[in-house]
């Protein structure tokens, strides 16, 4: 069994090295892992620092020439993946690789093909008030346009059998992977398995990307998907 773990970034010259230690530092219980990291255009010195922190070559790196969005960058490194299971990890520290295991475990015992970690179900730190209402509210979307029961459709942290996220048809560029993905699961009638997790937030000046707007194209990109494929 082994885990692919994709984290797209642009500019996270700041964070990416403490990201690929943690990644590589957690234990998964004797299953292997393979990081595909794919830089979206970044112009400060993230690739340098990612170069620097592969010196055994056990990370795959990607390199876009332009900034295209973290969908763009998630389709890319499915490319790369031979594992059989799929997660996404930020390339921050907002979500804990030590939580690995536990998300990946309904799949590895095959009790689920998709599974979400949910901050709502778990422990939530520094989310301002704004980032928490769109979240509802995109969960909330969620829920009533697709008959689901999720708590957290936004979340980062989301695990796949590998071949379920290969096969899926997805368009996205920008950050509207997760309400694209999330929108097509239902229409395939996937099940999506919940697990509380721990979220810490970071705010604009310490690097967050993700701005009001996008919740905004995430909402419309729940509506264009639940009428169009």
């Amino acid at each position: 069994m082994r885990l692919s773990i994709i984290i797209p970034c642009y500019n996270e010259a700041e964070h990416i090295a403490q990201v690929i230690k943690a990644v590589s530092d957690v234990d998964l219980h004797g299953i292997e892992k393979e990081i595909i990291i794919v830089d979206d255009g970044s112009t400060d010195d993230t690739i340098r620092v990612i170069n620097e922190h592969n010196a055994d070559k056990r990370i795959t790196l990607h390199i876009s020439n332009e900034n295209v969005g973290k969908g763009a960058a998630i389709r890319a490194g499915l490319n790369y993946v031979t594992g059989d299971i799929v997660i996404i990890q930020d390339a921050d520290l907002e979500y804990d690789p030590e939580q690995y295991l536990e998300i990946i475990t309904p799949i590895v015992e095959g009790n689920a093909d998709v599974v979400y970690g949910s901050r709502f179900l778990g422990k939530i730190e520094g989310m301002r008030i704004q980032n928490r209402l769109a979240n509802y509210i995109l969960t909330f979307t969620t829920n009533l346009l697709f008959g689901m029961h999720i708590t957290d459709e936004a979340t980062c942290y989301k695990a796949f059998k590998s071949d379920v996220l290969k096969q899926m048809p997805l368009k996205c560029c920008g950050f509207e992977f997760c309400p694209e993905v999330t929108a097509k699961l239902a229409k395939h009638h996937i099940d999506i398995y919940e697990v509380p997790i721990h979220y810490t937030g970071r705010n604009k000046k310490e690097g967050k990307k993700i701005r009001l707007s996008d919740a905004f194209v995430a909402v419309w990109t729940l509506f264009k998907y639940r009428f169009v494929n």
